[in-house]
């Protein structure tokens, strides 16, 4: 039997091809890598307090750096009381996901380093939210993070087929192991999907039209959430969830207590 295709699925992946040319668009844009201290982030004076003694390092996704589409999110932790830091990494996280997670714990050495903490917390948008649970499984992090806090994290890949563009393994070898079934993914989420006391916090949108379907996010032994259970009003997409008010509580809720999230946790739905 010969299935049509769907208007609704039509316009998801017509979604898809906006949201990702969006995205391809920052490669344009200058890299904000040695821009001064922004509204308390990255001040390398910073020390921890006992009541935030993790730092938060904040990890962007596939074609972004470490101010596009991250303001909100940076200056709301830094504002919270935490010393928050972001890396550029992966020649805008394009390079092999296995390359982009040494260059995080070589950032995360220097954070531990300069600020006196014993560990991090890392809080990830879409290719951010995945890649540092290779660094944890893989590479030491488990002893070195406290939460890992993923938004719209790609963790289980995308079944968008825009990353099926030939030619596309040469420019960006981490969007094909991103795609769903990859064999990066099959050996990363081979057993424990939350390795070590590392607390994992996921929080995915309804409305994301990249990472397809939207539940490929969620991790097992990780609190996973649905922005729309919490605020049925709010209607961000893939790019905007980091910037969604919503959301962001949710990741100050998930930094301010031992463990993940509470799953019982209702933040305010103010924007």
């Amino acid at each position: 039997m010969v299935r049509r295709t769907s208007f609704s699925a039509r316009a998801a992946a017509g979604g898809a091809l906006v949201a990702l040319v969006a995205s391809a668009a920052l490669v344009l844009a200058p890299s904000p890598a040695s821009a001064a201290p922004s509204s308390g982030v990255d001040d390398w004076s910073c020390r921890p307090s006992a009541a935030h003694p993790s730092p938060v390092v904040v990890v962007h996704g596939t074609f972004g750096d470490s101010r596009t589409l991250l303001r909100r999110l940076e200056r709301s932790v830094a504002a919270a009381g935490w010393c928050v830091f972001a890396l550029d990494y992966g020649q805008r996280a394009t390079g092999p996901v296995e390359r982009s997670a040494q260059e995080l714990a070589a950032f995360v050495d220097r954070v531990l380093a300069t600020t006196g903490a014993r560990r991090v917390s890392l809080v990830g948008h879409s290719q951010g939210g995945m890649m540092p649970r290779y660094y944890v499984r893989f590479l030491g992090g488990a002893a070195r993070v406290d939460d890992l806090v993923g938004l719209a994290p790609s963790n289980h890949g995308t079944a968008n087929p825009l990353l099926l563009t030939p030619g596309l393994s040469v420019l960006c070898p981490a969007c094909l192991q991103q795609a769903r079934g990859s064999a990066f993914l099959s050996v990363l989420n081979a057993g424990d999907e939350t390795s070590g006391a590392v607390s994992h916090t996921t929080v995915v949108t309804r409305l994301d039209e990249v990472v397809l379907p939207a539940s490929s996010g969620f991790l097992d032994g990780a609190t996973n959430l649905v922005l729309q259970r919490l605020c049925p009003l709010h209607l961000p997409g893939h790019l905007l969830l980091p910037s969604d008010g919503a959301a962001i509580r949710v990741v100050l809720h998930a930094l301010g207590r031992p463990g993940p999230a509470d799953p019982a946790y209702r933040p305010s739905c103010a924007p």
